[in-house]
């Protein structure tokens, strides 16, 4: 999936949606439509430096902003 920066409505929307699924029973496909929401960068760092590039990049969260704000390749950093 495309990770792109949003706007805080789109945000909202996102996250409305997100609980509407999961409580809908729709657990697994509420949590993946919430990790489409950029995770901010100063969180997306911490996973990095803790838990490694590796497993940011399997846990699928959008890093638009991460990249926005440290720059392109900086996982690889």
């Amino acid at each position: 999936m495309e990770h792109k920066l949003m706007s805080l409505e789109e945000i909202a929307e996102v996250s409305v949606r997100a609980i509407e699924m999961e409580e809908a029973g729709q657990v697994e496909e509420g949590n993946a439509l919430y990790r489409t929401i950029p995770l901010a960068p100063h969180l997306a760092m911490f996973v990095k430096k803790y838990l490694g590039a590796e497993k940011l990049i399997q846990m699928d969260w959008n890093l638009a902003e991460a990249e926005a704000e440290f720059g392109a390749g900086w996982l690889n950093r």
